[in-house]
């Protein structure tokens, strides 16, 4: 059964007339078209039981037929109403819809608000969220090669980075050399902003990359990852510079114990609770537990955050195909922060990472 196919079946089932998809990361998984519309108009309409077509800015529709995308593609001009020309198309293919599925996780207010002064009998009770967040879960073997072949970026990149960390030079000069380098290998995007952060700055895990320079005998946080193929990486690593103190090393003993300990411990069957317990309870044992504040990780594939959270009170056994980061963090305000990273995917009897750069703790410049 193609995805479009699974769609289809989903919205029959559901008694929806047809299902309105917005988000343009599942219309690339579920078409191979993929353009941020920024404030314009792009959608995806699937009917229980015929054509579906897409909806698009006209300066997409050319590079829309390009894809491969075998089904009607409509445009429109910035000066048109986008939301009166959906419901004169879907009109034609039903005269009356009375009830209307949406990506609800994705669709702003205002847009649904558009959508019913069009639709102004139907009622839009029906979220298509939860069944592509299960088609995406389990990778298929070419969506993990070209994740792996991510993880091949990823690696490079930190090479790179590591290679680029000297006291006196900025984060943002060093994250700048690593995707200069990246670029000439052929890699264009990131798939998120690169965070390089040093000393006490790396306390802060969803901070960001500064004018902040490395000094010597402190800890260089990196958060990285490349889009291959409209596939995602996502890893971190902590390295020294010169003689980190001794509440710095004991901090990174301590987490790589946690990482390593839930990396050995992902097989199938184990829940996405369980594992995060693994890491937390070495990391709680160590004394550090206030200072591991978030999730032991996510889901990810085309999105650098995807379903499901690796985190207490998720009772979902993990099995083969599902890919998700791994990656303990302990952030001691004023002090330092330390975070090790790899996203993984679910075999048989265990999981395979994507990053393979050294978890030993890299003097980067002595």
């Amino acid at each position: 059964m193609s995805k479009l196919t699974s769609i289809q079946k989903w919205t029959a089932e559901q008694g929806a007339d047809f299902t309105y998809i917005s988000d343009p990361k599942t219309i690339e998984y579920l078409t191979g078209f993929y353009s941020d519309p920024v404030e314009r108009v792009l959608a995806l309409v699937v009917f229980a039981d015929q054509e579906p077509f897409m909806f698009a800015p006209a300066l997409e529709v050319e590079v829309i037929k390009g894809t491969g995308f075998s089904h009607p593609v409509y445009g429109y001009l910035d000066h048109e109403n986008p939301w009166q020309m959906i419901g004169d198309q879907v009109k034609k293919r039903v005269a009356d819809p009375k009830r209307i599925a949406l990506d609800k996780s994705y669709l702003p207010v205002a847009r649904e608000e558009a959508l019913q002064k069009v639709f102004t009998d139907a009622a839009f009770d029906k979220d298509v969220t939860s069944l592509v967040e299960h088609m995406r879960l389990f990778k298929t073997p070419d969506e993990i090669a070209k994740l792996e072949a991510a993880g091949r970026e990823a690696d490079f990149a930190f090479e790179q980075g590591f290679a680029a960390v000297h006291p006196g030079v900025t984060e943002m000069s060093i994250a700048a050399k690593l995707e200069y380098e990246l670029k000439l290998r052929g890699v264009s995007n990131m798939s998120f902003d690169t965070l390089v952060q040093a000393g006490a700055h790396a306390a802060n895990p969803h901070g960001d990359t500064s004018e902040i320079k490395v000094q010597n005998n402190q800890l260089v946080l990196f958060d990285l990852g490349t889009v291959h193929d409209g596939y995602i990486s996502d890893a971190s690593r902590t390295v020294a510079v010169g003689k980190p103190t001794d509440k710095e090393l004991d901090i990174y003993k301590v987490c790589l114990e946690a990482q390593l300990k839930a990396m050995d411990a992902v097989k199938p069957g184990i829940t996405a609770e369980e594992l995060d317990f693994v890491a937390r309870d070495v990391i709680n044992k160590a004394g550090y537990g206030e200072y591991f504040i978030h999730r032991l990780g996510h889901g990810m594939g085309m999105s650098e955050h995807e379903f499901p959270s690796i985190m207490e009170g998720n009772k979902m056994e993990l099995q083969p195909g599902m890919c998700f980061s791994i990656e303990p963090g302990i952030y001691i305000p004023d002090v330092a922060g330390v975070r090790i990273e790899d996203c993984v995917h679910v075999t048989e009897n265990g999981a395979e990472p994507f990053t393979h750069t050294s978890k030993e703790l890299t003097y980067v410049d002595k």
